[in-house]
């Protein structure tokens, strides 16, 4: 399929085909994992004609983002829109960008009396018509956005480089790029992301994991850390066929913009303490699948680790001993503090 003919399927099949969450075919656009508590009660105050439009592969909404300024790419009915509008407090703005009239006018329907609701200005939340590949045509300055945020989407645009480089430009110093999305163990044969019914249904986009990394180095995300990671399941005996051994993947990522990231873990003697204070998470702290940070505990970490805890909005929350003036060699990542406090995982990068 050309680009343009792609854009146009995937409007159509999530303006027109598409009307709930369970005309799905398959679980790569149904978030198969409980929401993290933060959300859980933000959820609730969500009306249910956007929860019932909802086409999200994961939870990609840090709790601690009081006070900031959050772009959602391809926000769709809103649904993690209006989650983050309540988390952001009144000093804060969510912007939603899709490309999806039909999508567009369900999340604005409620923007007023949600808001109100809140005891927030309606200006707190914002949807805007437009493509995730040019964000600078949807008024987005670069430099000018804490943390950008995506749900099952990037897989479905033709130049995912177009919209990682995006991201990159609007984000400031410190920003970061939280999201979830479907990835695959191989690169796809055309056979498979020429099958309009697997692009919409976000496994035909779905780009090989290494390519993903390739691609987020390319933009100057030097380290995308894991979060989370799902098994995508297809039940549909003719596209199980298709798609052959192929096998998809849920994945969530956190990748800051930081000038300090190398791209291996290197060991500079530093130490990191989680002092506290995050909302949902007070008796330790969660980075990604292999780091766990105990209240009160020091635990060694790489200099990329520190730099994370030390240059973003995580700052407020760590005491981080160290600096980069004495080098020791790459980072021993053999036995990393995992996200359970159990000590097993994989290397920091």
């Amino acid at each position: 399929m050309e680009n343009s003919n792609m854009q146009d399927f995937v409007k159509d099949y999530y303006g027109k085909v598409l009307q709930k969450s369970s005309d799905l075919k398959t679980n790569a656009c149904c978030t198969t994992d409980a929401p993290p508590q933060h959300m859980k009660n933000a959820l609730k105050q969500v009306p249910d004609p956007i929860i019932e439009r909802y086409y999200g592969c994961g939870s990609p909404l840090p709790s601690e983002i009081e006070g900031l300024t959050v772009v959602d790419l391809g926000s769709g009915s809103g649904r993690d829109c209006y989650v983050a509008a309540s988390l952001v407090g009144p000093q804060g703005k969510v912007i939603g960008i899709d490309m999806t009239e039909e999508q567009l006018q369900v999340a604005r329907k409620h923007v007023e009396s949600y808001c109100q609701s809140l005891n927030y200005p309606a200006a707190n939340l914002e949807f805007r018509q437009g493509y995730i590949e040019f964000l600078n045509e949807t008024g987005l300055s670069p430099n000018s956005v804490d943390l950008v945020i995506s749900n099952c989407v990037v897989n479905l645009s033709p130049d995912k480089k177009l919209v990682v480089d995006g991201v990159a430009n609007i984000l400031k110093e410190g920003g970061e790029f939280y999201f979830s999305d479907v990835y695959c163990d191989r690169r796809l044969p055309d056979s498979v992301r020429e099958h309009k019914l697997l692009y919409g249904e976000c496994l035909a986009g779905a780009l090989y994991t290494e390519d993903f990394i390739r691609l987020a180095h390319q933009a100057g995300f030097a380290d995308p850390r894991v979060l989370s990671t799902s098994t995508i399941e297809i039940h549909d005996e003719e596209l199980k066929k298709i798609v052959g051994e192929a096998k998809f993947y849920s994945i969530t990522y956190r990748l800051f913009k930081l000038k300090t990231l190398e791209t291996l873990c290197e060991d500079y003697g530093q130490i990191a303490i989680y002092t506290g204070g995050i909302p949902g998470q007070e008796n330790g702290f969660v980075l990604d699948d292999h780091h766990y940070f105990v209240k009160d505990k020091p635990h060694l970490v790489c200099g990329n680790t520190a730099s994370m805890l030390e240059e973003t909005r995580l700052s407020k929350y760590f005491n981080v001993q160290g600096n980069h003036d004495t080098h020791f060699g790459l980072f021993d990542c053999s036995n990393p503090e995992s996200a359970t406090g159990s000590g097993e995982g994989g290397a920091c990068c």
